[in-house]
């Protein structure tokens, strides 16, 4: 990303990774126990819910251990003495017993549908809130699919981590200890025996923790990598077919795919040598209970009854167990999941005001000594704003002229604070841009950008976000002023739908349509960034002639590339060397400035890749 940042006008796609470590980095690996603890400030909510369900499944599962019992009764009782008439009452028993725990477990179920799904939208909401507030130097280093499937995979791994896994890790956890005191009661040498694995099992499960999570974190990332590139693929389908890429792309996708893939059977590989050891140990322990619970039996050391249920209770402390590495599979991909969700919750936020302030006496737009760099550009490269000194007078249209790469997109983004300066400040009438609230500030301040953002809604709702008050009068007014009269012989008007990114439209079209949405709440101060780059020479004039009421109404800074976009300004200011090299009218700058008569030729060389400027 750093190379890119030598020419913020003209930035690519973030490269891929395959790493699996987070855009800022996974953070310090810490227990999976700890990471699912930050999920109750959510969890806390359905608490009650979580205890009528973990309750229901727990006297469920303590009806099952019922079993075992009820069939030694059977054994050393009726069938023993040939008594059919005191068989039936317990058979009775054992159907009551299947009948409550079916009705238990389908209260399990039942209890906690609903509210999880609450819980999981209130976490998404956070989440797409979080994204929302934080800066937009967030946004550049993050990919859009890692986001992504923090908000889809992510919080279905979390709910469905609640919903069972987490219920049936203490629900198991008290089926066995409850189990284990009653083998004993029933015959402490069987117990002694049957229980052997446990010491092996724990010291196993805690290396396949260690191993697992680090499994489970990488294929995650390597999911959002994926997301991304699909994403990429999809909204840049026109430039892929156009110039022949998409099987170069496809190829990106399969390697990407293979990564994956590879680390998946890398999780199953630990959780299949955890299996067999999880179900070989205990049946090998078992085995060696029967044997010996037969030489008693034979020698008259217990009673067969005693035996049937010993095993039969054993045998019922099989599911706690096998269900072991899955359970604590799901527990590690979940607490991964949680890291991952709080990774971005935890991004610290631009500091805003909070409070309103009043702009002082009219004085427009000041900069004064305003210094830039990207956080993640090279601590050795220069800043690409080295000293701005800039005064936009109130009422004053500023053309900002510069080479490609000058700097001249990121100066106009620091305006609204989408980029927070370096160093220096900013003022608008006065008052610091640091101390506005950002809502105040971006009502203050409209921007129109040089590459048109839609969204898919209407037409009516894409010019409406800059100004959700506005009436129809002046949704009319902006669409005029902004010559987007193609917006009445669209299907449905104003109303009309224009697709993912607006794509239905022609490029000039969406243009206008952001031009639109600058103007539409008569800001105090308006930003456009080239807003005429797409626009045909018939209409840029028309636009242009109905451009300047507007800025004759406010105070304005306006990139240019265009002669013709120039002389909408009172002034232009030249952005050099990321310093501004001189400022005054157009015929002025001709006449004293080297420079800008080679901008305005055409002449003028890029600036070269690394460059400070």
């Amino acid at each position: 990303m750093a190379e890119n940042r030598q020419d913020p006008e003209s930035p690519t796609p973030e490269s891929p990774r395959t790493d699996g470590a987070g855009p800022a980095g996974p953070g310090p690996r810490h227990s999976a126990v700890r990471s699912l603890l930050r999920l109750w400030p959510y969890a806390r909510a359905v608490r009650g819910r979580l205890a009528v369900s973990v309750t229901a499944a727990t006297l469920g599962m303590l009806s099952t251990l019922a079993v075992p019992v009820v069939l030694g009764l059977i054994v050393d009782g009726p069938l023993a003495e040939h008594d059919l008439a005191g068989l039936w009452p317990l058979v009775g028993l054992l159907l009551v017993l299947g009948l409550v725990e079916s009705a238990l477990f389908y209260t399990r179920r039942v209890v906690l549908a609903r509210p999880l799904a609450g819980l999981e939208t209130a976490m998404r909401g956070d989440l797409f809130a979080k994204l929302q507030r934080l800066p937009v130097s967030f946004h550049d280093r993050w990919g859009s699919g890692q986001l992504l499937s923090r908000a889809t995979a992510d919080m279905y791994t979390m709910r469905l981590f609640l919903a069972f896994p987490l219920v049936f890790l203490i629900v198991n956890s008290v089926m066995f200890l409850v189990g284990t005191v009653v083998m004993f009661t029933q015959d402490w040498r069987l117990a002694l025996i049957a229980l052997a694995p446990v010491v092996p099992l724990f010291v196993l499960t805690r290396r396949f923790e260690s191993g697992y999570s680090g499994a489970a974190r990488l294929a995650q990332d390597q999911n959002g990598d994926i997301a991304t590139v699909v994403e990429e693929s999809v909204l840049g389908i026109r430039i892929l077919k156009a110039f022949g890429r998409h099987r170069s792309m496809a190829e990106r996708f399969r390697a990407q795919s293979q990564e994956l893939r590879r680390t998946e059977l890398r999780k199953a590989h630990l959780l299949a040598n955890l299996w067999a050891v999880i179900v070989g140990l205990p049946e090998i322990a078992l085995a060696c209970a029967l044997a010996v619970g037969a030489y008693l039996v034979a020698h008259d050391e217990l009673s067969a009854g005693a035996l049937v249920a010993f095993l039969s209770t054993a045998l019922a402390l099989r599911w706690p167990v096998e269900s072991l590495g899955w359970l604590l599979a799901y527990a590690n991909e979940a607490a991964t999941a949680t890291d991952r969700f709080f990774e971005v919750l935890d991004e610290p936020d631009t500091p805003d005001p909070g409070t309103a302030a009043e702009l002082a006496a009219p004085d427009g737009i000041r900069l004064t000594g305003v210094r830039f760099r990207y956080p993640d550009a090279p601590e050795d490269s220069p800043d690409l704003l080295a000293g701005i000194d800039l005064h936009i007078r109130s009422g004053e249209t500023m053309a900002l002229v510069g080479a490609t790469g000058s700097g001249k997109t990121t100066l106009t983004a620091l305006l609204p604070r989408l980029y927070e300066a370096t160093a220096g400040t900013i003022t608008l009438d006065g008052r610091d841009i640091r101390e506005l609230p950002r809502q105040r500030l971006r009502e203050l301040v409209a921007v129109a950008f040089e590459e048109p953002t839609l969204f898919s809604a209407t037409v009516r709702e894409n010019v409406l976000m800059g100004a959700p008050g506005a009436g129809e009068e002046q949704l009319r007014t902006a669409l005029a002023t902004a010559q987007a009269g193609f917006v009445e012989k669209l299907p449905q008007g104003p109303d009309t739908e224009v697709g993912e990114q607006g794509l239905s439209l022609s490029g000039g079209q969406r243009q206008r349509l952001a031009l639109a949405r600058a103007v539409v709440g008569d800001p105090a101060f308006l930003v456009l960034d080239d807003p005429l780059s797409a626009l045909d020479v018939h209409t840029e004039a028309l636009v242009e002639r109905a451009l300047r009421e507007v800025l004759g109404t406010t105070t304005a800074l306006v990139v240019a590339h265009r002669p013709s976009t120039v002389l909408l300004a009172d002034r232009v200011a030249v952005l050099a060397d990321g310093r501004i090299e001189a400022v005054g009218t157009h015929q002025e700058l001709l006449r004293d400035c080297a420079h800008y008569r080679e901008l305005m030729s055409g002449e003028a060389v890029l600036v070269p890749e690394g460059s400070s400027a």
